[in-house]
């Protein structure tokens, strides 16, 4: 079986000190995937492997069945425009644009006019609850706004994989699962596989399945247990 995002044995140090040490890890089309562990474990390395931020040492990046881990930095950049969404902790906005220009930069950005990649993004304003607040800046918006803009901004170009990395780490509790349950809720209807990084149980809890990391490698889990 082909899995539609996979990492074979990634080995990567910074320096002298390892943050892979011989990680696995494959999401099918559709899933959502949580990849848990404590701080420094090499969780967000991982996600960035996958992600072709960060090229591995060793090992293999498999995307839809090819290799990424080869490519150049424009053929990587093009794939983390073309099929990739992102959701980072702190939503990191543009300041500078408004919540609807940061929600259409991505269809900017694949050079969609900029009248149709608006209209592709207000309708996110009422599905994420933002009704009024797509010309407000982000400095002018709450914590739990910003990253719902964040949310609708990582998923406006239907991206194949979204890759969210502690993206309720800057919010309280409740606020966190109403983002949870919007980006689960979300990327089900556009059938997106989630590469979710938390070290939080109850946000692995929105899951299909869990992988610990530890170490610098990584175990998957399911229902039954421990994956081979």
């Amino acid at each position: 079986m082909t899995h539609l995002i996979e990492a074979r044995d990634i080995h990567l140090a910074f320096g002298e000190t390892p943050a892979l040490r011989g990680a696995s890890l494959a999401a099918d089309a559709g899933e959502v995937l949580a990849v848990m562990g404590p701080s420094g474990s090499g969780k967000s390395t991982l996600l960035h492997c996958l992600a072709g931020i960060l090229t591995p040492d060793a090992g293999e990046v498999r995307f839809d069945g090819e290799r990424i881990d080869t490519l150049g930095e424009a053929q990587r950049s093009a794939l983390r425009r073309d099929r990739f969404g992102f959701v980072f902790q702190f939503g990191q906005l543009v300041p500078e644009l408004t919540a609807e220009e940061n929600v259409a930069l991505p269809l900017l950005l694949n050079g969609t006019r900029r009248t149709a990649a608006l209209a592709e993004a207000r309708p996110w304003f009422a599905r994420l609850g933002l009704d009024g607040l797509e010309r407000r800046r982000s400095g002018e918006l709450s914590g739990g706004q910003a990253q719902r803009v964040a949310l609708a901004r990582g998923l406006v170009a239907r991206p194949r994989v979204l890759f969210a990395d502690e993206p309720t780490g800057a919010l309280d509790s409740l606020t966190g699962e109403q983002v949870m349950e919007l980006m689960v809720g979300a990327a089900r209807e556009q059938g997106t596989t989630v590469v979710l990084v938390t070290h939080e149980p109850r946000v692995a809890a929105y899951a299909d399945r869990e992988s610990v990391v530890r170490d610098g490698r990584a175990t998957s889990l399911s229902a039954e247990g421990v994956a081979p």
